[in-house]
């Protein structure tokens, strides 16, 4: 499908310009002019469509393990709302330049497309894209790459700052034992690179190692990965989502069978990136890192967090304006929901304070790629969750990768289509509740969605 888009001004001046040549070549040579209304004109103008990109992970190997590469499409929001629209990016898309599911990141207005790749030759190569519609995206300023500072598979992401800046992470570990060859600590090694997205260039770079509590880390307890920074409402801070391992201190292998300590994040200084520390929820436990979609968000001066591996199932925590957690808040999604095992795969609030929240759960059936997921509305303030019955579900719908989420006004939109099934892009309005079906996803075998931008 081909379509033709006439900018409304522009059409508005055609039109204008039309009329007073009309005007001015009557028989008689006389211009006619109307007497203007008494009511006011109408001079608000109707809301321009942004761009909706949609992102496809192809097959490698094996169904949804995504490994065969991203390609993204673009159409305007009125179109990606409209269910005669077909989106076939596995057949027609741009491939965006990554060895395996590539870490994208979108301007907010939705004009740009920020691109790192992941592994392979080019990983850690950054690189941004004007957004022009369908296949269509053009490369604009120059490429840079964040490997030597945080290797080929970098985790990163885009800052709420006006799309001025991107940070990457990484973390490597190492035991440490005394004289006598007994097991002390596990030394937590972070690095941190702050990235100028619009001049494509190093902004920051600093390393530390990160410590627990002296007890937490004769205990065997270490940092084993981080991820989804996010700066605190004074642009001071910078927090980092945190997964905490275990060691047997007897044996200084591998434990799986530990006590989950309450989540942790790493707070250092901003810009500078200095000074790091860390801190804890008695409310929540398990990880803060998330996986492929940005896990933490700034909200009304606050930071909110999602939280996975939770024993009592996932939390939404709170990060107050000390930059402490707020343990007053305390949001479960297992009592919001009324199920049990709760896991947040991805989620993205609107300015309201409600968000729309992918999910599994200990009853998802399990699908051809792992467990099945759904959709939530999420009220932050009321702490409340209600699963978007809307939305079809099926056994092989399946979100543990999912990036994307395209926040307009009110509105968010999601992406549902089961592994090499299609599906549609389906819009929520979080403030009233509806859901509006729009375009057809075209799917092929063994490949799946992982969102808009």
């Amino acid at each position: 499908m081909k379509r033709t888009f006439l900018n409304i001004k522009t059409f508005a001046t055609v039109i204008l310009t039309a009329g007073l040549m009309t005007a001015c070549n009557n028989d008689d040579d006389t211009v006619v002019i109307s007497k203007p209304d008494t009511e006011e004109p109408d001079t608000e103008e109707p809301e321009e469509a942004r761009w909706i990109t949609v992102a496809g992970a192809k097959m490698g190997d094996n169904p949804g393990d995504g490994n065969g590469g991203t390609l993204i499409y673009s159409v305007t929001s009125d179109d990606a709302k409209d269910p005669s629209v077909s989106i076939a990016p596995f057949e027609n898309g741009f491939i965006a330049p990554s060895n395996r599911t590539a870490r994208l990141q979108s301007s907010e207005d939705g004009n740009t497309i920020f691109n790192i790749s992941y592994a392979g030759d080019t990983g850690g190569n950054y690189t941004k894209y004007t957004v022009e519609g369908g296949q269509t995206f053009t490369p604009t300023g120059s490429e840079v790459s964040i490997a030597p500072y945080v290797g080929t598979a970098p985790r990163w992401i885009k800052l709420f700052d006006g799309d001025q800046t991107g940070a990457a992470v990484y973390v490597s570990t190492e035991n440490e034992f005394d004289e006598d060859d007994n097991y002390t600590r596990t030394d937590a090694t972070i690095g941190v690179v702050t990235l100028d997205l619009v001049n494509s260039s190093i902004k920051e770079f600093q390393e530390h190692s990160v410590a627990l509590s002296a007890e937490e880390e004769a205990n065997g307890y270490y940092i084993s990965r981080i991820d989804m920074p996010v700066l605190n409402a004074a642009g001071d801070k910078l927090y980092i989502g945190a997964r905490l391992s275990k060691v047997d201190p007897a044996t200084a292998e591998s434990d799986s069978d530990y006590e989950i300590l309450g989540s942790k994040t790493i707070v250092l200084d901003y810009p500078s990136l200095l000074n790091p520390s860390v801190i804890t929820s008695t409310v929540g436990h398990g990880n803060t890192n998330g996986y492929r979609s940005i896990n933490a968000f700034l909200l009304d001066g606050s930071v909110y967090q999602a939280n996975q591996s939770d024993p009592e199932g996932s939390h939404i925590l709170k990060i107050g304006a000390d930059n402490q957690y707020d343990d007053s808040y305390a949001f479960n999604l297992d009592d919001a929901l009324g199920i049990e095992g709760a896991y947040i795969l991805a989620w993205r609030p609107a300015a309201n304070g409600k968000a729309v929240l992918a999910y599994r759960h200990d009853g998802s059936a399990e699908g051809v790629a792992g467990a099945q997921g759904f959709f939530a509305l999420v009220d932050l303030n009321a702490k409340t969750a209600v699963k978007i019955d809307a939305i079809p579900y099926d056994p092989d719908f399946y979100l543990f990768q999912y990036q994307g989420f395209v926040v307009d006004g009110t509105e968010i939109y999601v992406t549902q289509a089961p592994v090499g099934q299609n599906g549609n892009i389906y819009v929520i309005d979080t403030e009233t509740g509806e859901v509006t079906k729009g375009a057809e996803l075209v799917n092929v075998e063994g490949s799946h969605f992982i969102g808009t931008f």
